[in-house]
């Protein structure tokens, strides 16, 4: 049977048209209506906090569970886009191995363990003011200035903003650190 081109194309719309029609009723029409999951959500805006670009997002949680992570359709940087890795944000919020207390191991410890942020926080603080007094130099050799303290490094973080990254580094001016590099240029 010979089908010319013209004939063919005639033939398929007919079909194409005779199928939508066919399929088209109200109750198909209800049976296709997706729920929508995002209602009764709260949006709050955030930036995606694996690289130095800063893209925006809109966070959808309700009853304080995350649901739906997009990119902000509404940010100057982005406009709605985000990469594979802000993309994938979702899964990291809601993975059953992600860590969400501070975890410490004492000195000699094989194991590590929960402990409060209160803690924490104060702990980190007491050993940070320990190292720097101990290791705190006012005068090099030559009798110079020079209130600096070796013995402390920082690594900054991309997803601070120039903000953030200002006041990070004036703090840590103010403890004497000269080793101070920053995510975005490793």
């Amino acid at each position: 049977m010979g089908v010319s081109r013209r004939e063919f194309l005639k033939i398929g719309g007919v079909t194409a048209v005779t199928g939508s029609i066919g399929s088209f009723s109200p109750r198909n029409a209800e049976a296709n209506q997706r729920k929508n999951r995002l209602k009764d959500t709260k949006v709050t805006t955030s930036i995606c906090p694996y690289c130095a670009v800063g893209c925006g997002m809109l966070v959808y949680s309700k009853n304080k569970k995350v649901i739906n992570i997009e990119g902000d359709p509404e940010h100057p940087i982005n406009r709605g886009n985000l990469c594979s890795k802000g993309a994938s944000l979702l899964q990291m919020a809601n993975n059953p191995a992600r860590v969400i207390k501070p975890l410490y191991r004492a000195s000699g410890a094989k194991n590590w363990e929960e402990v409060e942020w209160d803690w924490a926080v104060k702990e980190i603080a007491r050993k940070i003011k320990k190292t720097r007094d101990k290791n705190f130099v006012r005068q090099n050799k030559k009798g110079q200035e020079v209130n600096r303290c070796d013995a402390i490094a920082s690594v900054g973080s991309a997803a601070l903003d120039n903000e953030e990254c200002y006041i990070y580094q004036k703090w840590l001016r103010s403890l004497g650190l000269v080793s101070i590099e920053h995510q975005a240029r490793i």
